[in-house]
């Protein structure tokens, strides 16, 4: 029988010593795994930071957030919560889930009888609880103190009753089938206390014996009410998690998304009404528009007045002169309409054509831009451009600017300012300041038992961020750079680098290899033993030297997405890597970075 690509694939698989394929399953909070070595001496240790601002493409196409319920007991009402005296509490309720763990509210007295939580929160962040009618059929949210956000729901016909409230901004409810409903009030506010009331009508928190059922609730930041997680003692969390490696789903297959640390400098990433409109422009809440996070809700921007361009803009401090900054932004669908996206000092715009997804103008203090598809209708619009406020006070106005009428209205999503040379994942920020993802750092997979010194090969598929910036290096060594080799992406210059060093024999290997298509998705394979030294890239021998003695001992202990000393992080995505203790033939090498 003839072999196959995919016998021949497993075949590798089988030869490799270490062998790393991300998946939806390949790791945890602090851990990525490897398939091989199966006892875990492979796994790389991974670390991003203290909070839940990183994003990926899931496997369902949506972008996934990390998520946290900053309720406790949130579905133990007889715990946590305060319950007001002329309240009777009972356990064991039918829920909208089909399981007896609802509970029964209902008055014994007149007056605003509540039950409440305290919890302190700020910025942009949405309280929701399932509710159904019992003797009573409306229901009262409401958080304190300073903006009093509130809504009353009528849950015999799922209507939004009055709302108030300077920080509320919106109110919803949706039915969950059997009568059950999930209601939620969206706020921009400071509030340390979170309270339920069982109501006899709309606009009263007055009632005798009014009851209703409540379940599962959730306080969480952002503009909508996403899907329930169970809290206990501590927070409930869910999703994408503060140390959790991103498998990333933007391309055909998994990578593993590693970037660099960034600020998103919108104060609001979502929450667009919060940035004034000017020149006609309307911003309107859409809670029919699904987001590209894949739940409802969203801003839309237009011009009311006909004019050239209505426009929203942010401004934001701490820019010298010819600083690199990235704006970008979600947009959904081809509205007929044109938008200008980036700063607005110095010609630092791009103008881009919605109903084709093209670039109408670049301007001349912009380096570069992208147009993304991110499936689902929606379009992630970016743009680079060089600082050039000559004013000298650092700051720079970011704009969004649209034409069209209100027929042609632009849902927005995504908002985000970032100083660099080229755009990152999506950092949610939801807080009225800055918000920072840390940079990923994953390494430290295998022992000296893993590698061999003297002769193997170090296999890479992925792909490199961008040109611009430090050196990006993926390395095997004894955890400093007395002892290693690395794959090395150099720079700004094209070029790829192969290294072999020892304290045995010094540095016996040092060859570059210039790459016209270094962003693009390549295999890489850097074979190393006595006087035979290789570097093969999609199916070609790119590089030799038959010159050169390794190490005689084991030196090389870990792999790492860096130098060994930690410095050089290799920013991208990551497909595969696989490492071999046997110089593998050149035909094996050909078809490795063929396959």
């Amino acid at each position: 029988m003839v072999p196959t690509k995919r016998n021949k694939l497993m075949s590798f698989f089988d030869d490799a010593s270490l062998a790393f394929l991300p998946s939806g399953a390949a790791g945890k909070d602090g851990k990525a795994y490897s398939i091989k070595p199966t006892n875990g001496d492979g796994d790389f240790t991974f670390s991003r930071g203290s909070n839940l601002s990183a994003t990926r493409v899931g496997a369902d196409g949506l972008i996934e957030k990390g998520r946290e319920n900053l309720l406790l007991q949130s579905n133990q009402f007889d715990t946590t919560w305060n319950l007001q005296s002329g309240l009777t509490l009972t356990s064991g309720q039918s829920g909208y889930d089909g399981l007896n763990d609802a509970w029964l509210l209902k008055r014994t007295a007149s007056g605003a009888q509540f039950m409440s939580q305290n919890k302190s929160v700020s910025g942009v962040n949405t309280y929701s609880v399932y509710a159904k009618a019992e003797s009573g059929s409306w229901m009262f949210l409401i958080g304190t103190a300073s903006g009093y956000p509130e809504a009353y729901f009528d849950l015999s016909n799922g209507v939004v009753g009055n709302t108030a409230g300077s920080s509320i901004i919106e109110a919803n409810i949706e039915s969950v089938g059997n009568g059950w409903y999930r209601c939620s009030i969206i706020f921009n506010d400071s509030l340390s206390q979170f309270r339920i009331y069982p109501t006899d009508g709309n606009a009263s928190t007055d009632g005798t014996t009014e009851g209703i059922y409540i379940q599962d609730a959730q306080l969480e930041i952002g503009l909508a009410a996403t899907d329930y997680i169970e809290s206990g003692a501590t927070t409930g969390k869910a999703g994408l998690l503060e140390d959790e490696p991103r498998f990333d789903y933007s391309g055909d297959c998994p990578s593993l998304l590693l970037e660099p640390s960034r600020n998103n400098l919108f104060p609001y990433s979502e929450y667009i009404a919060n940035y004034s409109p000017a020149f006609g422009g309307v911003v309107e809440y859409d809670s029919t528009i699904q987001t590209p996070q894949g739940v409802n809700g969203c801003y839309t921007f237009y011009d009311s007045d006909g004019g050239a361009y209505a426009r929203i803009r942010h401004a934001s401090g701490g820019f010298t002169l010819n600083d690199k900054i990235t704006a970008s932004v979600f947009v959904k669908g081809t509205p007929n309409s044109q938008m200008y996206l980036g700063g607005e000092y110095a010609n630092e715009s791009c103008i881009f054509n919605l109903q084709t997804k093209t670039l109408a103008t670049q301007q001349s203090n912009v380096e570069s831009y992208k147009i993304e598809d991110y499936g689902n209708g929606w379009t992630r619009y970016s743009v680079v451009s060089i600082f050039g406020n000559a004013q000298g006070n650092g700051t720079e106005y970011s704009q969004i600017r649209v034409s069209g009428d209100s027929s042609n209205k632009v849902p927005l999503w995504g908002w985000q300012l970032e100083a660099g040379s080229y755009p990152t994942s999506y950092i949610p920020n939801h807080s009225g300041g800055t918000i920072t993802r840390g940079a990923d750092v994953c390494g430290g997979a295998g022992d000296a038992s893993t590698f061999n010194s003297s002769e193997g090969v170090l296999y890479f598929e992925g792909e490199r961020l961008s040109l611009l910036g430090d050196k990006r290096t993926i390395s095997i060594s004894d955890g400093s750079v007395n002892n290693y080799l690395y794959i090395q992406f150099q720079g700004v210059s094209n070029t790829i680098r192969i290294f072999y060093k020892t304290i045995e024999f010094g540095q016996v290997l040092l060859l570059n290899h210039n790459l016209s298509n270094e962003l693009g998705l390549n295999k890489y394979a850097f074979r190393w033993s006595n006087n035979n030294f290789s570097l093969w890239i999609n199916g070609t021998k790119e590089l030799e030297q038959l010159n050169g003695s390794t190490a005689t001992s084991s030196v090389l202990s870990e792999l790492n997405f860096a130098l060994g000393n930690g410095f050089d992080k290799f920013y991208g995505n990551a497909k595969q890597v696989l490492t071999f203790n046997t110089a593998l033939s050149d035909a094996d090498l050909a078809t490795l970075t063929t396959i």
